[in-house]
């Protein structure tokens, strides 16, 4: 059942959690912190909410977007699971290809990106298939792009009717020199944003045609 984030417990010593607005800088002593990306108007149950709590270097920043979908969560997962599969609803990619494993974790796949953006192609590790709770969580672990030690988790539940889904999607990555925390979040969030709408796009119209 849903309940109310708790944006401040003391995680560590020298590491508190907080609102995406309000993002705790780390003291002088402290070169890490343990922080949650989610907006503070957002309910999420805590089984979820533990997996989007990352840790954050000094030259990192750490976001999260969230998105509804009117459609089951089982109908959902489906797509989302298919880590070999991203571009059915990841449209910044034209193709992949699994270079190790077989879907499981640990499983390497080589992604190659649409024309136009800062980026070529991408090596990414998946690192949590959970079936059950819904989460999935892949990092970069090489490539030609500018996304350095990105890690990305996404988990979905029910949303509050029963009847759909929300998916959240939360990520940390290295702020690249010349740019700032603001200007490396708002990008990644752009397409992320649009990655999950297409998403909910995509499983709707599976929805409406599991229905008929």
């Amino acid at each position: 059942m849903p309940s109310s984030l708790q944006l401040h417990r003391a995680v560590s010593p020298t590491a508190t959690i907080g609102c995406h607005q309000k993002q705790a800088q780390p003291t002088p002593t402290a070169t890490l912190t343990r922080f949650f990306p989610l907006p503070c108007d957002v309910s999420v149950p805590d089984t979820v909410a533990t997996y989007h709590i990352h840790t954050v270097a000094t030259n990192q920043c750490c976001s999260a977007v969230v998105q509804s979908i009117d459609a089951p969560v089982e109908t959902v997962w489906s797509v989302v699971r298919r880590f070999d599969n991203p571009q059915a609803y990841k449209h910044f990619l034209k193709s992949c290809q699994v270079i190790v494993g077989d879907g499981d974790v640990g499983t390497l796949r080589e992604v190659h990106v649409i024309s136009g953006l800062p980026a070529a192609c991408s090596t990414e590790r998946l690192d949590i298939l959970d079936d059950e709770r819904h989460v999935l969580s892949f990092s970069v672990v090489g490539g030609d792009h500018r996304l350095n030690n990105y890690r990305s988790v996404t988990t979905l539940h029910a949303s509050p009717n029963g009847k759909g889904t929300v998916v959240v999607e939360s990520f940390v990555v290295d702020i690249p020199p010349g740019n700032t925390r603001d200007e490396t979040c708002t990008f990644v969030d752009t397409i992320v944003r649009c990655n999950l709408q297409s998403l909910a796009q995509m499983a709707e119209n599976m929805a409406r045609r599991d229905q008929k």
